[in-house]
């Protein structure tokens, strides 16, 4: 089954979430389908891989995996926060 056309817009809203492999496979799937055939948004796409290459690789100390978990459990608990405030 194939996902539907997405806009420039939805793409470009998604872009950090598929870079960082936060969406699901049919989403991944429909991004690279707009990437594969619009040209402003794969060069965007890859202006943001490069920069994100070239900030890792600048970077000289990594942040201990338990820092990562900690962040990511708050920012998770902000998302439920912010979802439940507006329904």
């Amino acid at each position: 089954m194939t996902g539907r056309e997405l806009t420039c817009e939805e793409v470009i809203e998604q872009l950090f979430d598929y870079l960082d492999r936060e969406v699901d496979s049919q989403r991944r799937a429909d991004i690279e389908r707009h990437l594969a055939r619009c040209r402003d948004c794969f060069s965007r796409a890859e202006f943001e891989r490069r920069l994100r290459a070239k900030v890792e690789e600048s970077v000289s100390v990594r942040a201990p995996q338990r820092l990562h978990r900690r962040v990511k459990d708050l920012l998770d608990r902000f998302d439920a926060d912010e979802t439940n405030s507006t329904s």
